[in-house]
């Protein structure tokens, strides 16, 4: 082999072996960020099953983690031991809770960490009735005088963006979580929460690092414009007006690594599945 061929030949080896690595890898957030879902879009599909059966059945629909909800009474402390067991025996990873209001923020805290859980998801309560600034500083002292025990236990509170129309700019949110001034006490970002009133990226960008862990849902404007604001979630992941690629762009810069929840809602093991396959698409899984 002449050196001109061995060159040509070199060059094309070296662009395959780069292509199988490429192929290979994945997708731009593979191995960075993993899936899972709220306990409540399984419940249906599960009513006829045993928690470790159905949990199971979520690790075969391509999810590896699973939020219950401590507001609705998903895991109480006493079928805790009941998640536990049925997360060892299954694989799959009971990554965090919702957690809900404020008022029961230690409690919580020590039940999310004894199913495994490394974070409960917050909403903070507005009550309109007062004035703003009463609520703003009220909920700044609540976090900080939680952030200590969720230390302790090794457990984030992470301040989820909803509609109760508190914390609706990505400002307002960053101001929140820095004057609260804790590691511990960081954002569950929804990317499509903030449609409503936003741009999904640009809550990205703004919130940087403050986003821990994501809630992953699509929102449709022309639908809620002409069907009502709820309307907006009916489309499937990646059907609507979110720009997901931009979405991702914003989470690179910070190289985001973590996990990613979806939130749509309920449906049967094929739908489960549907969801993850999707959410491999809009994260670049």
């Amino acid at each position: 082999m002449n050196r001109r061929h061995f060159l040509q030949h070199t060059t094309a080896m070296s662009a395959s072996l780069l292509a199988s690595a490429t192929s290979a890898s994945g997708g731009q957030f593979t191995g960075k960020i993993r899936k899972s879902l709220k306990w409540s879009m399984a419940q249906k599909a599960a009513k006829d099953m045993t928690l470790v059966e159905a949990f199971k059945k979520l690790r075969a629909c391509g999810y590896e983690g699973v939020e219950p909800s401590l507001l609705f009474g998903h895991v109480t402390e006493e079928n805790a031991e009941e998640w536990v067991a049925a997360s060892k025996e299954s694989g799959l990873i009971i990554d965090g809770t919702v957690g809900g209001r404020s008022e029961g923020l230690e409690a919580g805290i020590d039940l999310t960490k004894k199913i495994g859980g490394d974070s409960m998801l917050v909403v903070l309560a507005y009550p309109q009735e007062q004035p703003l600034q009463k609520t703003w500083d009220a909920a700044v002292a609540r976090m900080k005088e939680a952030a200590p025990h969720a230390e302790k236990q090794g457990v984030r509170i992470l301040i989820e963006n909803v509609w109760n129309t508190f914390l609706i700019s990505a400002y307002d949110m960053a101001r929140f979580i820095d004057e609260v001034g804790s590691p511990w006490v960081q954002v569950h970002f929804d990317i499509g929460n903030m449609m409503r009133w936003g741009v999904a990226e640009h809550w990205a960008q703004v919130l940087g690092k403050r986003s821990v862990k994501l809630d992953v849902k699509e929102y449709d404007l022309e639908r809620a414009m002409n069907e009502g604001m709820r309307k907006g979630f009916d489309k499937p992941l990646g059907e609507g007006s979110i720009n997901w690629a931009a979405v991702r762009a914003e989470l690179a810069k910070i190289n985001y690594s973590g996990w990613a929840a979806a939130e749509v809602k309920a449906g049967d093991w094929e739908y489960l599945a549907d969801v993850a396959k999707r959410m491999d698409k809009v994260l670049d899984l």
